[in-house]
């Protein structure tokens, strides 16, 4: 073997032993990298079912948090606690001082709790509920030393039950308030003007008059509501013509003759309300045939209420026609009365107001009055107000009864 050829065998080996080497170096930093690279997916697993079963388990507390409340909610509704989120509790109050100075020489300063009153309401679910009212007037039922009676009233004005048979439409059944006028219906003291309430709408009307029957109501899309009720009427056969007297105020209310109202009432517009209504009762004495004294009545009602602004407008028509010789030979077979009463708010707490009267209706004898009043309602709160006004009042027919004087007066709702 020549010098040359070993030399070349040795080369080759020499270059084979060294990439031999270089290959098992590479071998052996791939092998490094794959086992970090595996020890870090391993890791990221770990955490990732770590995760996983941290939302599962909050998942679970979860589920088990709404089954507890829901239970819970299921409980208070079961129970009589539940009840009382159904119930709905309102009322009004107002108290007044008056001091008038007749042209007889006589005088009237008086306070007076006028009214404490208190409403209550309970819907069983979105298409029934029940509505009552129940009224203290002049601070309670008293009596003097002797035992009579003092002014005080204990009353229940309102007491039915309400169904919306379809949308849109409902009917009431039990005591209820007829829909004629605008006090009649809403008089807490803080929704209209004067310490006292007007005489046109408490004497013709006459506010407030409730009844027991049942009543209709619709609804329209273009503001449009229309009522019809049957019920007990009045009882005027011992009154001698005095409509607001003739009230049975569904305390063991004869019932020989129906009554039955109408009433149409439109707000359609912003700030604007129209209404008119009509009442017929085939005997107000509730005596058949006794054609002697009264024998028929009706009233017809037109009312309207704007308000733009500052400016505000009230005014009402309502006339009553009956039918009798005895009632027709005292003047009393026609009692009407109307009143228009213009008011400015300048400020939102103040507003500024003035009613002229004119009214004619039969108490014992005929009365025929002119009432002027101007005054002011003061809001503390839009359902608190402060008032006070001047009052000049005539009697056309008996000057002896002419008066002046103010009212100061408190009323609120809640």
């Amino acid at each position: 073997m020549s010098m040359r050829y070993l030399l070349s065998s040795l080369t080759v080996s020499l270059c084979l032993a060294t990439q031999v080497t270089l290959a098992s170096e590479m071998i052996m930093v791939d092998k490094q990298e794959y086992e970090a690279l595996k020890a870090a997916v391993k890791s990221l697993m770990q955490d990732r079912q770590a995760q996983q079963a941290a939302v599962e388990s909050a998942q679970q507390t979860a589920d088990e948090a709404v089954e507890v409340a829901e239970a819970a909610a299921e409980a208070a509704e079961s129970s009589s606690l539940g009840k009382f989120e159904n119930l709905s509790i309102g009322g009004y109050a107002e108290a007044h001082y008056n001091n008038y100075d007749y042209e007889d020489g006589s005088e009237k300063k008086e306070f007076d709790l006028h009214r404490f009153v208190i409403f209550t309401g309970y819907e069983y679910n979105d298409r029934l509920r029940f509505f009552s009212e129940v009224e203290i007037e002049h601070g309670g039922v008293q009596a003097d030393e002797e035992g009579a009676l003092g002014d005080g009233e204990v009353e229940v004005e309102q007491a039915y039950i309400e169904y919306d048979f379809i949308d849109n439409a409902s009917a009431r059944a039990g005591l209820f308030i007829l829909p004629i006028g605008m006090l009649n219906e809403t008089h807490e003291p803080d929704t209209f003007y004067g310490v006292e309430r007007n005489s046109v709408e408490k004497y013709i009307v006459p506010t407030t008059w409730w009844e027991i029957g049942s009543m209709v109501s619709f609804n329209m899309d273009n503001g449009l509501k229309l009522e019809g009720a049957v019920h007990s009427g009045l009882n005027m056969s011992d009154d001698d013509g005095y409509i607001r007297g003739g009230r049975q105020k569904g305390s063991n209310a004869e019932a020989q003759n129906l009554a039955y109202t109408f009433a149409a009432t439109y707000t359609g517009m912003q700030g604007l309300e129209l209404g008119v209504s009509y009442h017929y009762e085939d005997d107000p004495s509730q005596q058949d045939g006794d054609g002697s004294y009264l024998d028929e009545g009706s009233l017809i009602e037109a009312h309207i209420a704007y308000n733009s602004g500052m400016f505000g407008l009230r005014a009402l028509y309502a006339e009553w026609d009956f039918e009798g010789d005895g009632i027709e030979a005292a003047n009393g077979d026609e009692q009407k009365g109307w009143y228009i009463e213009p008011s400015i708010r300048p400020i939102p707490n103040l507003g500024l107001f003035a009613r002229y009267e004119e009214l004619e209706y039969f108490k014992t004898t005929e009365k025929d009055v002119e009432i002027t009043s101007i005054g002011a309602n003061y809001y503390l709160h839009e359902q608190v107000a402060l008032k006070a006004d001047y009052v000049d009042y005539k009697d056309n027919v008996d000057s002896s009864k002419d008066f002046d004087g103010f009212n100061l007066g408190v009323g609120l709702s809640f």
